[in-house]
């Protein structure tokens, strides 16, 4: 199976900043380079950071509801890779650029130079974003359509892969003797003329050295499933139980199969939240100790910004409100959870307590060997490649994980015992691009 961390301070379970083994504040690189140390030693195949372009400010209309209630840390992803990539040898390593506040160029050139740097270990996690606080850091009042920035993202990452093999393998070759540094009859104008972006060409750095870095996507939505069907090699998926694993898995190969795609062109890697102790008793209780660190506001809170719709007004001791026609951010996810939370009579209180410890993605709860037992159903099963590993705090959520599963898993030869390949398309059996 395959294996990434998602990279936090806090941990993403909204009373891991609050538990006893934490220290919440401000983490600095040292904590980052430990962390990624660690991950690289249990020999997982990337570090997978996340980024939002705003403090979510849709709840209440305002930021400081998000201060308020939990932690707002975060590092730009570019910038923390490209310190890390010195420091490590062979761990993977993605970062998140949003497609709707950027350029192909500057996105082309940044990857290209982490996959340099790190020697083709560069992955792009490519979001559209989500909300309305985003969109006003970027002279908009609001957010793009949901089909509308789909249609923007499908243009900006053709420009961007158009970029990177604007130069053929081999078209820098220096003869002193000569005087011939490259040869110009192998780069190329990509002279790109869309609805989005007009973009001549090519790029001023050379083929990465994986050809292109591996290209990521995350989503739900059917519009989503179609874009990462023609572009994503690896897709970061929600699914909060088995069942729902299988049927995603089942949905996004028929898709790679219509866009003329291999089923071995993509990996699936739905979000995994290990709680994980000593036995499965000790696991419950942990589970229970951080759950009753969760507030309802910092759940309501997340999710506002996540839908892009302020649930503020509504009473947080009535009924979860049907609002699914009214979801202008990230829609597939919560036609689900508001859909589930509806079915089951729970209160928007309840939703957000509930939201706020899992984010919607599947919890692995109990002993070592009962959670590396439930990965290896949903890898045999076929709901999953691998995972997308979220530790619930920080960083006793990582430790554990890395020091009590994965060594179960490496006995069962379900995963890596060490590195065979250099490349993040090695470690995740990607063909060159």
């Amino acid at each position: 199976m395959h294996l990434a961390l998602f990279v936090t301070a806090d941990g993403i379970h909204h009373g891991g900043w609050r538990h006893a083994s934490a220290s919440p504040g401000r983490a600095g690189f040292g904590f980052y380079r430990t962390l990624a140390a660690a991950a690289e030693a249990a020999c997982l195949d990337m570090l997978f950071v996340a980024d939002k372009l705003a403090i979510d400010a849709i709840h209440g209309g305002d930021y400081r509801h998000t201060l308020r209630h939990r932690p707002a840390n975060w590092v730009e992803p570019l910038t923390l890779l490209s310190a890390l990539a010195p420091v490590t040898r062979h761990i993977g390593l993605a970062g998140t650029l949003s497609t709707s506040y950027a350029e192909p160029f500057h996105a082309a050139r940044l990857f290209a130079g982490l996959d340099e740097i790190s020697d083709g270990r560069a992955g792009w996690n490519a979001i559209t974003s989500v909300s309305d606080a985003e969109a006003r850091n970027f002279g908009r009042a609001e957010h793009y359509g949901h089909d509308e920035r789909y249609d923007r993202a499908d243009e900006f990452i053709t420009v961007v892969k158009k970029l990177w093999d604007s130069w053929e393998d081999g078209a820098i070759a220096p003869d002193p003797a000569s005087g011939r540094f490259a040869d110009p009859d192998r780069v190329h104008a990509i002279d790109h003329a869309g609805r989005w972006f007009t973009v001549k060409g090519p790029l001023n750095a050379p083929r990465p050295p994986q050809g292109r870095p591996v290209i990521i996507q995350a989503g739900a939505s059917g519009v989503f499933l179609d874009l990462a069907a023609r572009h994503a090699e690896v897709v970061f998926a929600v699914a909060p139980d088995l069942e729902r694993g299988k049927a995603f898995t089942g949905d996004f190969r028929a898709r790679l199969a219509a866009a003329g795609r291999a089923d071995s062109a993509a990996r699936i890697l739905p979000g995994m939240v290990p709680i994980v102790a000593q036995s499965d008793g000790e696991a419950q209780d942990l589970l229970g100790e951080l759950d009753a660190l969760v507030t309802e506001q910092s759940g309501l809170g997340f999710m506002s910004g996540s839908m892009n719709l302020d649930l503020a007004p509504y009473p947080i001791d009535g009924p979860v409100p049907d609002v699914r026609d009214r979801i202008r951010g990230s829609k597939g996810r919560f036609h689900h959870v508001i859909g589930h939370a509806i079915e089951q009579g729970w209160t928007l209180g309840k939703l957000g307590r509930w939201y706020g410890s899992s984010l919607s993605f599947a919890k692995f709860v109990g002993s070592p060997g009962r959670v590396a037992d439930t990965m290896e159903q949903w890898v045999t099963e076929g709901a999953a490649d691998g995972f997308v590993v979220m530790p619930a705090s920080m960083p006793l959520g990582a430790e554990r994980f890395f020091r009590d599963v994965v060594p179960i898993l490496q006995r069962r030869g379900l995963f890596r015992a060490g590195y065979t390949g250099s490349t993040l398309r090695d470690h995740l059996g990607l063909a060159m691009a």
